[in-house]
């Protein structure tokens, strides 16, 4: 790994601890948000009961708890995550559910900690976007997974099709004297739109070796009851907005904020807030005979 791969997941691991326990506070939202998502990244990875199931950057876990009552009593899921404090409220969260088929591990996505050909199904709910290098973390869920294993990842779609995200990130870059994200520059290794480019994650797959490479986007209107509920959550979990924000002092930091919610106040209506979202899911299977 490169000395700026190392500083890029060392800092990613800080602000993603720093931001577990709002992300876990509102999983009830994120739950309603990608509860659609969810249900087709699992349909799609074709997870059967008694399976193997490998959830790569799996976060608090809720849809970990989802997969371990697919696969049953009989199957098993691996959660792996790079923060720590993640990993340990998804272990919380199984010990309430009385889930015991889930095994909780601190890893790296790019360098996975598991077996080769150990797993029936991978799947990466709003992860692999925001690897250093998307290429090497399908290499590894190739490698994880047995000949004929199935896949499903879920990424951000491009900015014209996720305005609210696009507005939230412009506005910060701005406020920390960043320069705007030119078109070409959509695949920034680590950004949440890193693999939004037309054909991008179709050929990644291929290159890591995978066959049936198909892509689907996915509308998911993120639901608030105000815009002020919507910041709240982003103060508190939206991490690769508060690492933009970190350089600032309070007064800027607060001023950012408070432009971020002019911004964000044009999605709400007398219903509540609606952000427009779009999220492509990319299936595909490891060959038969494949190493």
């Amino acid at each position: 790994m490169t000395a700026t791969g190392t500083e890029f997941k060392a800092a990613a691991r800080t602000q993603w601890d720093a931001a577990a326990a709002g992300w876990d506070k509102h999983t009830p939202a994120l739950r309603a948000w990608l509860r659609q998502t969810t249900d087709a990244m699992i349909a799609m990875a074709d997870v059967q009961p008694g399976w193997r199931v490998l959830d790569v950057a799996a976060g608090a876990g809720d849809q970990t708890l989802d997969l371990a009552e697919r696969v049953g009593p009989a199957g098993a899921v691996t959660a792996v995550d790079l923060s720590p404090v993640l990993v340990a409220l998804g272990q919380q969260r199984a010990s309430r559910a009385g889930v015991a088929q889930v095994r909780w591990c601190v890893g790296d996505g790019e360098a996975l900690p598991v077996e080769p050909d150990s797993f029936d199904a991978a799947v990466s709910r709003l992860g692999l976007m925001l690897f250093p290098d998307p290429l090497q973390g399908l290499r590894e869920m190739h490698r994880a997974l047995r000949p004929g294993g199935r896949i499903c990842t879920v990424v951000f779609a491009g900015p014209l099709r996720n305005p609210c995200v696009a507005t939230l990130l412009a506005t910060a870059r701005r406020h920390a004297g960043l320069p705007a994200l030119d078109p070409a520059e959509l695949g920034m290794p680590g950004s949440l739109f890193s693999l939004s480019r037309p054909g991008q994650l179709d050929a990644l797959f291929h290159e890591a070796g995978f066959v049936d490479v198909a892509t689907t986007a996915m509308d998911a209107v993120f639901r608030m009851p105000t815009v002020d509920d919507y910041l709240a959550f982003v103060r508190s979990s939206a991490s690769p907005v508060l690492q933009i924000l970190s350089r600032l002092d309070d007064g800027a930091a607060q001023a950012a904020w408070d432009d971020i919610r002019g911004q964000m106040a044009v999605f709400g209506s007398s219903s509540g807030w609606a952000g427009p979202n779009e999220l492509l899911l990319t299936a595909a299977r490891k060959p038969q005979g494949a190493a």
